[in-house]
Parts: structure tokens; C-alpha cells; sequence
């Protein structure tokens, strides 16, 4: 039987595609509730500043990756399909993220932040395979480009309801983080009772053999292979990279190294007086921003290839670091961090859309486990990087350097694209 969307309009994306999003959606509604002012939080009641901010992205964003290769992996060869550990990933963020309101000390927000990116470590990967799993390959770039706008939207909506609760009289911060669980609820909900995977996807087991080690030390060793022999040894033979995939993310760790988290620009506006509220709009615009080009740039990805539209987001990423060394004010911090976030969504959906190109339709779930591994193993020398160079040095040497780093990942992005991968028949 051909693939469902095979015998529709090219443009129309099946309906779990849209509930995915709108899980998405509702759950960034819920983190971006929260992440915004974790910078706030540590500049102010709990201590820490720069440094601890980067330890805590940084520390953060690698256990998630961690979890995506496992998770990725096994949802390959799960009886059960992807939706389950899509499921379970979403129901530990959405139950831990309120309790960083409880945290006294900025080692106590690390361990529970750390918490919530397990659980986004779970989903990502599964969730990932599922959303390339339900469209035509032709519509990768759109799927995805749609999943990440509505992944910003939430981010938008989130953060303008933190704006509106703080401008209350009597508001507190601790108090916004306890309400981001009422919007996390929903996407949990959405995803318990909407999307249904299709069966097909549950039973297309992967060739790779079977592997007992545990949750813990599945990732581990395949994080030690890699940087000990990204070629051959047996954890990446196990999930069957191709030569292309293996360059693709060879880039994609130089370019993670340079990739800024918007938290950096709000504890920047902090130290140039932006208040509170103010700062939850900029965070609202940025988001915005990357929603409004994200489908557009994967619909643009499908036609023009992936690559074509990822060089164009990496130099716009480079010049934006660039530019934001020399804001000489909030003003001009601002609307160089708005206009750099349209490169940032534009790109978001191709740089998924490409692996999907490049992995063979049976490891789709490994691929995207490997793909979230190697963005977030630079996530702490990043982080770290970053935030001691800001406390040290100064922003502006901080800013620079990554704009050096993005440069260099320009370089190793490959020449030529890879053609589209067979659409999977079912």
C-alpha cells in the first residue's frame, strides 16, 4: 500500500501532523512561561549570574541529548511505536518545570532544569521520526517548518502571558512558573487523546541488532564512541550512519558551539536596564519572529533543497552574533536580536527536514537521536564557553567569538546535496 499522503494533495498535510504541532505548541506555551526567567531568577533571589546560566544550558541541553539517542533508538525496534516515549517525555517535563518555582538556590534549578530536559530528551527524537514518518518525503521540509512555527507560537504566547501576570499588582515570579503547568496539562492531554500513530510506523522494527545495555549506559558509550572513532566504532555502526549523515552532523556540532540561547539576550537587556516585563516581550518577539519564518523556509527547503536553505540561516546566524557585539544599547540589542531570529526560524525546519534525506527510513528514530546528541554534547563547553568569556571578557568578546565559531560551521556544511531518501511504502 502506497504512503497515505501519497495519493493527496501534495500540500496537505495530514491531520496528526497539526495535532503534533499544537502539542507543541501548548507545551512551549507552558516552558516559555518559565525559561524566560530563569536568567531573572538567577540575577536576582537565587545567585549565580552568567556563569551558572551557561552551566545550566549548557548541562541541560546535553543530559536531553543523551536521552534523544537512546530514545530515538529504541523506538526503532519498540513494539509499542514512537507515541509512547513521545508521551512519557512530555508528562515528566510538564509535572517537573513548575517546581523551579520552589528551587532556593541556582544549584537547586540546574538539578530540576536538568529533570525537564530528560523529558524533552525522551520525545524529541520519537517525535521527530513519527512527524517525518507521516508525510511524503517531498513534504518533509513543510512538516517540519509548520511544527516549528507553532513550536514558537507557543514560545510567543507563553512569554506575553508571563509579561501580563508580572504587570499585576502583587505578581511574582515564583507564582508565573506554578501557572506554566495549566497550559503543560493540555499538551499532555492533546497528545494522550488526539494523535494516533499510525500502525505502520509501530511496525517497522529496526535492522539494528539487539542491544541490552540499560537507559544510562546505552548513550554514554555511544557518546564515547563517537568522539573516540566517529568511523567505526560499533555504536555508530550499530545505527548506520551514512558517510553524508556522519559529515552533516560533523557541521552541526561546530555550529551548535556558536548557536546562542535567547536567555543570553535577556540577561543582556538585563544589564541594560530592560525590567522585567519588557524583557518577557523581547522574548515574545523573538519567537515571534522565527515562527513567522519557519514554514516558509521548510516549504522553501522541499523546493530548493535543504541545504541551499541552511546556508542562508547559518549566515544570518553568524551576522547576528556579529552585529550583537557592537549594540551600543537596549535598542539596538533589540532589533538586531528581532531581525536575527527570522535566519534562526527560517533554517529550523531544513536542519531537521535533513536528516530524514540522509538516514535510511529504517533508523529514522537513531538518526534523529544521533542529530540531537551531537547539537547538545556542545551544549556545555558552549555554555560554559560563553558564559565565562561574557563574565570575564565582557559580552561583547562572547558575542564575537560565536559569530568566529558559526563561521567556521559554514565551511564544513557539505558542497552538494544529498538527493531525497525513497518515500517509505506501507
Amino acid at each position: 500500500m502506497s504512503h497515505p499522503a501519497a495519493n493527496s494533495d501534495m500540500r496537505a498535510l495530514p491531520k496528526a501532523v497539526y495535532l503534533l504541532a499544537f502539542v507543541s505548541f501548548f507545551n512551549d506555551v507552558a516552558s516559555d512561561m518559565v525559561i524566560p526567567l530563569l536568567p531573572l531568577l538567577l540575577a536576582g533571589p537565587v545567585g549565580g549570574g552568567a556563569i551558572a546560566l551557561g552551566a545550566m544550558e549548557g548541562s541541560a541541553d546535553a543530559i536531553a541529548a543523551l536521552m534523544r539517542l537512546w530514545s530515538g533508538r529504541r523506538s526503532d525496534r519498540a513494539s509499542g511505536g514512537r507515541k509512547p516515549f513521545a508521551l512519557a517525555g512530555y508528562t515528566l517535563s510538564n509535572l517537573v518545570r513548575p517546581a523551579l518555582a520552589l528551587a532556593p538556590v541556582w544549584w537547586g534549578l540546574l538539578l530540576l532544569r536538568a529533570v525537564d530536559r530528560v523529558g524533552k530528551g525522551v520525545r524529541s527524537a520519537p517525535r521527530d521520526a513519527l512527524l517525518a514518518e507521516l508525510v511524503v518525503p517531498q513534504q518533509r521540509g513543510e512538516a517540519f517548518g509548520l511544527h516549528r512555527a507553532f513550536d514558537n507560537a507557543g514560545a510567543v504566547v507563553g512569554a506575553l502571558v508571563a509579561a501580563g501576570a508580572l504587570s499585576l499588582p502583587g505578581a511574582q515570579i515564583r507564582s508565573v512558573v506554578l501557572w506554566s503547568a495549566v497550559p503543560g496539562a493540555l499538551a499532555v492531554l492533546l497528545l494522550a487523546v488526539g494523535v494516533r500513530e499510525p500502525r505502520q510506523t509501530a511496525a517497522s522494527p529496526s535492522p539494528a541488532p539487539s542491544d541490552p545495555a540499560s537507559p544510562l549506559v546505552d548513550p554514554i558509550r555511544a557518546t564515547v564512541s563517537l568522539a573516540v572513532s566517529p568511523t567505526v566504532s560499533p555504536a555508530l555502526a550499530s545505527t548506520a550512519l551514512t558517510p553524508a549523515l556522519r559529515s552533516y552532523l560533523w557541521a552541526l556540532l561546530v555550529f551548535a558551539l556558536s548557536r546562542l540561547s535567547e536567555t543570553f539576550i535577556v540577561l543582556r537587556g538585563s544589564e541594560m536596564g530592560l525590567a522585567p516585563a519588557t524583557l518577557l516581550v523581547v522574548w515574545a518577539g523573538l519567537n515571534a519572529c522565527k515562527a513567522l519564518t519557519a514554514r516558509f523556509g521548510g516549504i522553501l527547503a522541499d523546493r530548493q533543497g535543504t541545504l541551499w536553505v541552511l546556508r542562508r540561516s547559518w549566515v544570518g546566524a553568524a551576522l547576528t552574533s556579529l552585529a550583537l557585539a557592537w549594540a551600543p544599547d537596549a535598542a539596538w540589542l533589540i532589533a538586531i536580536a528581532l531581525l536575527g531570529s527570522l535566519p534562526a526560524g527560517f533554517g529550523e525546519g531544513a536542519e531537521r527536514a535533513h536528516i530524514a534525506d540522509l538516514a535510511d527510513p529504517g533508523q529514522r528514530g537513531a538518526a534523529y537521536g544521533w542529530y540531537n546528541l551531537t547539537t547538545g554534547v556542545a551544549a556545555i563547553p558552549a555554555g560554559v564557553l560563553f558564559g565565562g568569556l561574557w563574565q570575564t571578557a565582557g559580552a561583547p568578546t562572547a558575542f564575537l567569538t560565536a559569530a568566529l565559531i558559526g563561521g567556521l560551521a559554514l565551511l564544513l556544511l557539505p558542497a552538494a546535496p544529498a538527493s531525497r531518501a525513497p518515500a517509505v511504502s506501507f
